[in-house]
């Protein structure tokens, strides 16, 4: 089992505990956090302090980070990881903080004329193939204030990190008692109903730009398993289980579906 890998990590590095007036505090701070259950809060604190001790966080254009704020990121970024345990955090090291939307070059590749063209897109969030993980602060202070809304910058980045543990993002993290031929027709299936609605559909909780990539796909509906599941499962109940078979009981279990016919 992935859990498995937790204790031998810890034997080799065991990291500096959270303070309680610290933990309590960010623990007040993060709902999705906050509702779990004790014995998963308790495996979240121990997962945070050691994402905290491997990670070198840079605040990068202005951003402001402290300890509070660190830790409400780290408990963000591990929640995708309690069930996949410590190793599922390994390959990478940064975490680059930017006060808001940033922008990156990029480079297109027309391979029918063989032009390359570049232009800057805005992002609130990134993660790299071995390299950072990059997130927008105002974007991850939203998401605490509106936590069951149907986005979660840091979740979302976290499954492309999760994704790309076994090579490029493909919308295929590695699997364990979940059949691999099973999640990829599912996935396959629901990613084109998503693709034929229309882009200004409302008719489903699933944010069209799902649609960019089956990477895409699996970050956002893991959005949506810990912001709003019932909704996800109303949508697609094939994939709501079997995220839950990956990532585990949603915290959101419970909380008042918010609509979903909105942009961020």
């Amino acid at each position: 089992m992935p859990g498995h890998w937790w204790p031998s990590l810890l034997a080799r590095f065991e990291p500096a505990p959270i303070t309680d007036p610290l933990w309590r505090r960010a623990l007040a701070g993060c709902p999705l956090a906050r509702r779990l259950d004790p014995d998963r809060q308790q495996h979240l604190r121990r997962l945070s302090a050691l994402f905290l001790a491997r990670k070198r966080f840079h605040a990068l254009a202005g951003a402001v980070l402290d300890d509070y704020w660190r830790l409400l990121i780290a408990m963000q970024a591990c929640l995708p990881a309690l069930q996949q345990g410590a190793a599922s955090l390994r390959g990478w090291r940064e975490v680059l903080i930017y006060p808001g939307e940033f922008k990156v070059r990029r480079s297109h590749h027309d391979d029918r004329t063989g032009v390359v063209t570049e232009s800057d897109e805005i992002r609130i969030g990134e993660a790299w193939e071995r390299g950072p993980l990059v997130l927008s602060l105002a974007d991850v202070q939203l998401d605490l204030e509106q936590p069951w809304d149907g986005y979660n910058v840091v979740v979302h980045e976290m499954a492309h990190k999760l994704d790309m543990l076994d090579g490029p993002p493909d919308g295929v993290p590695p699997l364990v008692n979940i059949p691999r031929r099973r999640w990829i027709q599912q996935f396959q299936q629901a990613y084109d109903r998503l693709a034929a609605m229309p882009q200004d559909s409302c008719d489903s909780p699933i944010d069209h730009h799902a649609t960019e990539s089956a990477a895409e796909y699996f970050a956002v509906v893991s959005e949506l398993h810990y912001s709003q599941p019932v909704l996800l499962r109303q949508a697609e109940p094939m994939i709501a289980e079997l995220l839950e078979a990956f990532y585990g009981r949603s915290p959101a279990e419970g909380c008042e579906p918010v609509g979903f016919c909105r942009a961020r």
